[in-house]
């Protein structure tokens, strides 16, 4: 049973070949290493990725103008959208209003749903 789960690919037990004696060194490997890149030292900014090289502080600030113009864009466009048709306007409308403002049209809605049932009621025994 032992030769089914065994094959002769297995590696054999690290310590049936013969070692080394203490004190030598490990045997050269014989593939070769590829050298290492030479150190840079710089204490420029970093550079972005796709960037040019060399640095400036006007194109630190040129990413931040960008975005902010693209914010705007973005801001101008919402708002030209809202104000498209009938429900565009509505919309603007009340989100235009403050809180309590937003109170007293509901509190004119139900004032007015009570009188239309209380003329309701009133219709309905006579």
């Amino acid at each position: 049973m032992g030769n089914i789960c065994s094959r002769s690919a297995n590696k054999s037990d690290p310590f049936s070949q013969p070692g080394r004696v203490l004190g030598t060194a490990p045997p050269a490997a014989s593939t070769p290493r590829a050298p290492l890149p030479p150190k840079v030292s710089s204490m420029g900014p970093g550079r972005t990725l796709g960037g040019t090289n060399g640095g400036s502080s006007t194109e630190a600030e040129d990413p931040r103008s960008k975005a902010a113009l693209a914010a705007q864009k973005r801001a101008e466009a919402q708002a030209n959208a809202a104000n498209k048709g009938k429900l565009g306007s509505q919309l603007a409308a009340q989100k235009a209003q403050t809180h309590s403002q937003t109170l007293v049209e509901a509190s004119r809605t139900e004032r007015a749903a009570r009188d239309a049932d209380n003329v309701a009621q009133a219709q309905r025994w006579e």
